[in-house]
This record gives C-alpha cells, sequence and structure tokens, in this order.
C-alpha cells in the first residue's frame, strides 16, 4: 500500500496536506458529513424513492427530446460541480435537473465505418433509426460520404417525421446553425453534412440532382418551429445581414439567388407565421396566436451562452419555452428536439469553461421544459450523441473550483488545471514547458496537438421520465432509441403499444393507466439501475 502511493508523497503533496490540517478554511465539506447516519439516511430516502416509483405505461403525447452534442460523462459531472460552485456550493452534492430522472441507460456510439462517430452519423442513429456512416445525414450506411449518387434510394426518415405524420406539431431549437448535423437530421437527406447551402456543394453533386440542407428545411418537413442561426445560408450571396451588415462573412451565401426567409413567409401564407431574427421580435411573438415561427439569431451558430447579448439573443430557456408553448395547443401532442450544440463547438475548441456554461444554461433548459409538461403525458429524454476527450484529474479538494488548478504540481514544477484533453490546440510547450494557467478564455492543455480536439468513442448517457421511460435502461446502441421514442408514443410503423386501448383513467400518481390493452401483458418491472460511484481517498500519513 505504502509503495503504491509513495509515489504521491512529493513535497508539493505534503504542504497541501500540512494546509488542510492547519488551515480549517479549506475544509468546506458539510461538518454532517462526518456522520456515518447522515449517509445511511440520505442512502434510505432514495432507496424509498425508488421503490415507491410506479410504472408509467401511458402513450406519450408528447416527446421532449434534449440533446447534449458532445456532453459525455465528464462533461456532465463536471457541470453539476459548476452549477452548483455557481451558487456559492462546494458542487459535488449539487443535483442536476437531468440528474432526478429514474431511468437511465448506456448507449454505444460508433458508427458503422469509425468507432468515434460524428454528430452526423450519430443524429441519423438516435433519431431516424439507423446507424449510418460518418459525415452522412438522413441516409443508410449504403450512402457514401460526399457521393450524391450513393444517396439516392438510401434516405431514411426520421420520428420528426413520423410525428408530424401522425398528425403531431414538430420543432427543433438549436444553439447552432438551424442546418447544422443535430438538426439537420430530423429533415434532411444528405450525402455530406457540410452541404448548408448550394454554394456548399460541388457542381457534380448539383448536376446529379443533390439539394443542400437548408433547401431542404422548407421541401421536405412541415416544421411548426425552427430556432437556432443560420440565416446566411437562407439568402442570396451577398445579402447584407440585418444584424451585422458591414461584416462580409456574415452576408448570404446562396449561389442560386434563392431567399428562402421569403419562400417561407410565403409558404405560410394564410396562417400566423412569424419570422424574427432578434430577441425585440422574439419577444413579442404569442404562442397562443402563433401556428409557425422561424428565429434565426445569428448568420451561423448562435453565441456561447457566457457571451451571449441578451439584448439580442434570447437564451436556451426562452427558446425552449416559446417552442413548448406554441406545439402544446395541438390536441395530438407534439415532438421537440432542444439541442445543446455548442458544449461540442467548446470542446472542439479546447475551451472547457465555455462547454461546462454551455451545458449548465442546457440543464436550465430541460427544468424548464419539465415545468412546461406533464410527466403522465410526456416522455422527456436526455442524452449526449457522443463524448469528448476531455479528463477530470488530478485530486482536486472538494470544493475546489472545476475550472481550477489540481493541488498536486507535475513533476516538471508547474501547475495543471483538472480538466484537459487528449488532444486539441491547448498542446503548446515553449522552451520545453508548458503555459501558466490563465483567464476563462484559456485553452487546456492537451496531450496531442491537433487543431480542433476530436470526439472521443466512450458509451453515453441517455435519461428519460415520462411514459415509458423504463425502455431507456441497460447499454443499447444509439439507433434503438429512435424506436423506444416511437413505441411510446405510437408513431412510425411500430403501433403495438396504442392497439386495444379503448379509455384511460388517473390513479393518484397522475399517471393514466389504460383500462383495456389488447395483447399487452401488465404487471411492475425493474425501474433503475443505479450508477454506483466510487471515491478514491487518497491518506497521506504526516
Amino acid at each position: 500500500m505504502i509503495s503504491h502511493l509513495s509515489p504521491f508523497l512529493s513535497p508539493f503533496t505534503i504542504i497541501h496536506s500540512f494546509c488542510i490540517i492547519f488551515c480549517p478554511c479549506l475544509q468546506l465539506q458539510p461538518f454532517e458529513e462526518e456522520n456515518p447516519g447522515f449517509w445511511r439516511s440520505e442512502a434510505q430516502k432514495s432507496l424509498q424513492s425508488v421503490l415507491d416509483r410506479k410504472l408509467n405505461s401511458n402513450i406519450a403525447k408528447n416527446i421532449l427530446f434534449f440533446l447534449g452534442d458532445g456532453m459525455g460523462i465528464t462533461t456532465y459531472t463536471a457541470a453539476r460541480i459548476l452549477k452548483g460552485q455557481l451558487q456559492n456550493q462546494t458542487g459535488e452534492e449539487t443535483v442536476m435537473t437531468m440528474d432526478t430522472f429514474p431511468s437511465v441507460g448506456l448507449v454505444k456510439t460508433y458508427s458503422v465505418d469509425f468507432q468515434i462517430p460524428d454528430s452526423a452519423a450519430t443524429a441519423t442513429a438516435y433519431l431516424c433509426g439507423v446507424k449510418t456512416n460518418l459525415n452522412t445525414i438522413g441516409v443508410s450506411a449504403a450512402a457514401r460520404n460526399g457521393v450524391c449518387k450513393t444517396q439516392k434510394g438510401n434516405e431514411v426518415t426520421s420520428i420528426l417525421k413520423w410525428a408530424k405524420d401522425a398528425g403531431k406539431s414538430v420543432g427543433i431549437v438549436t444553439t447552432t446553425r438551424v442546418q447544422h448535423a443535430t438538426p439537420a437530421a430530423t429533415y434532411a437527406h444528405s450525402a455530406s453534412r457540410k452541404w448548408y447551402s448550394d454554394a456548399d456543394m460541388p457542381d457534380a453533386a448539383k448536376n446529379e440532382g443533390c439539394t443542400d440542407i437548408a433547401a431542404q428545411l422548407l421541401k421536405n418537413i412541415d416544421i411548426d418551429v425552427i430556432i437556432g442561426g443560420g440565416r446566411k445560408y437562407m439568402t442570396p450571396k451577398g445579402t447584407k445581414d440585418p444584424e451585422y451588415p458591414r461584416d462580409f462573412f456574415s452576408r448570404g451565401k446562396r449561389k442560386d439567388g434563392r431567399n428562402l426567409i421569403d419562400e417561407w413567409k410565403i409558404m405560410k401564407t394564410g396562417k400566423v407565421a412569424h419570422y424574427v431574427w432578434n430577441k425585440t421580435d422574439f419577444d413579442a411573438v404569442n404562442p397562443e396566436t402563433t401556428d409557425y415561427l422561424m428565429a434565426l439569431f445569428e448568420p451561423g451558430d448562435l453565441r456561447f451562452e457566457a457571451e451571449r447579448d441578451p439584448s439580442m439573443d434570447p437564451s436556451i430557456v426562452e427558446t425552449t419555452e416559446k417552442a413548448i408553448r406554441i406545439l402544446q395547443k395541438n390536441p395530438k401532442g407534439f415532438f421537440l428536439l432542444v439541442e445543446g450544440g455548442r458544449i461540442d463547438q467548446a470542446h472542439h475548441a479546447g475551451r472547457a469553461y465555455m462547454a461546462l456554461h454551455e451545458t449548465v444554461a442546457f440543464d436550465y433548459a430541460i427544468a424548464k421544459g419539465l415545468e412546461l409538461t406533464k410527466e403522465h403525458e410526456t416522455l422527456t429524454i436526455v442524452m449526449a450523441d457522443h463524448s469528448h476527450t476531455v479528463t477530470f484529474n488530478g485530486y482536486p479538494f472538494r470544493g475546489q473550483s472545476i475550472l481550477g488548478k489540481s493541488p498536486l504540481w507535475a513533476t516538471d514544477l508547474m501547475p495543471y488545471t483538472t480538466l484537459m484533453y487528449g488532444n486539441g490546440p491547448g498542446h503548446k510547450i515553449t522552451n520545453g514547458k508548458r503555459p501558466d494557467i490563465k483567464t476563462k478564455d484559456y485553452i487546456q492543455l492537451s496531450a496531442v496537438p491537433t487543431e480542433s480536439a476530436t470526439h472521443s468513442g466512450e458509451d453515453v448517457a441517455v435519461l428519460a421520465r415520462g411514459p415509458m421511460a423504463h425502455l431507456f435502461q441497460g447499454v443499447q446502441e444509439q439507433n434503438y432509441i429512435a424506436h423506444a421514442m416511437a413505441y411510446a408514443a405510437c408513431v412510425g410503423a411500430d403501433l403495438r403499444h396504442c392497439q386495444g386501448k379503448t379509455k384511460t383513467s388517473v390513479d393518484h400518481t397522475g399517471f393514466t393507466e389504460n383500462a383495456n390493452v389488447a395483447g399487452r401483458p401488465c404487471g411492475s418491472v425493474a425501474l433503475l439501475s443505479s450508477l454506483l460511484s466510487v471515491l478514491l481517498a487518497l491518506t497521506i500519513l504526516m
């Protein structure tokens, strides 16, 4: 045991241990946690809450699907700590909104052709129910990346379309451009995720009849609510942006001369349809009288939450609320995808500060979604599409800033951050030394120099509550998610869940129980597979 711990007994470790003993201000854990009875009591409360749960086997009138792009387990855990620390707590004990979901499972994220996927392949899996190749959207693995002619005949449809075909209202909310991989998989079929507008397509693809993603946003599905960024892919080349008229890179990109925003308005003639690009006009939209909403707040992706101008752009909480209030007027229910898309983009840039603040904002949007919907009729899913190479390391003390330094120093006599990356732009060695730690714009150190940090390939969590939430347990392939959601809501091809149902009654839990179900046995099943946390305690004998 001593030989195992001896590498940690550096002078710096001994100094920190001395400080913990003689500096009470560093002892941040609550006094009650030193009492074994505290932990036993908390465990009993949790146990009883699980025992008291009842199976909700209702048909899901609504599906509220929250997708944290790049929100792997490390990001999830670190964001939980940050959320608490932003509230002047130690952070580790904080309960995120998504932590309260009773059903938890793991999802395998590999694509057909790569061990580690991208957001296009993963979105096609969990939205369309079919695994595919890297960089392709809404097509099967028979399609090849960037090859238009392989796209034809290999298109696959999404649960958003299945819901629309069933008479439900549908919407997408994202913090990226609405033509980006995740939202695009709800409506588009493209051999390349990069074909945002026709200007991004090779001539060969256009000559072979392929259509850019922005154009498919109008053509393929009648989407009730579209919220995000991406104005420049909708307007003719050179069109000045209304918010940044002097910025050349914000101007319209389309070579075909089409103004898709104007076309969308014409398509909605006779309906109450609003196009907005700023918060003032967005706030003026009355959801009670609105049939359609297209809100594009930036030429490209939205600003990071930490840099957002609240006078110009609404938060993801506000956009989620507006979308739900518009969609929920439909008596047949709705499907809404809400993507925290810039979690991923911050990680690609090696900016853990931005990634975690995006995740905290995402969790607040989930809370707003639960507030506006009823659990007995709304299946709410929270999931990541893939993970990132960010790591959580270094034995930080309880309550230490998740964005700060480890109390241990490295053998090069330099500090290091608790969070760092396996690869990315943060690999910076000057004269054989690592840089010191700076501000919120600090790019975390990475082991391997790459222009952009890559994704990582471990499983991601899926969390569920509401009707048929118990379907989202165990370890599943990612394409299973679309089929499980569709089964719960009786949309798509598998309608067994709704066959033979004649009436409903409400019990004291608020869940509606089906009075007559043909061919489906009733009974209770285990709801929750617990995730066990292992606390590694480093004991130092002075």
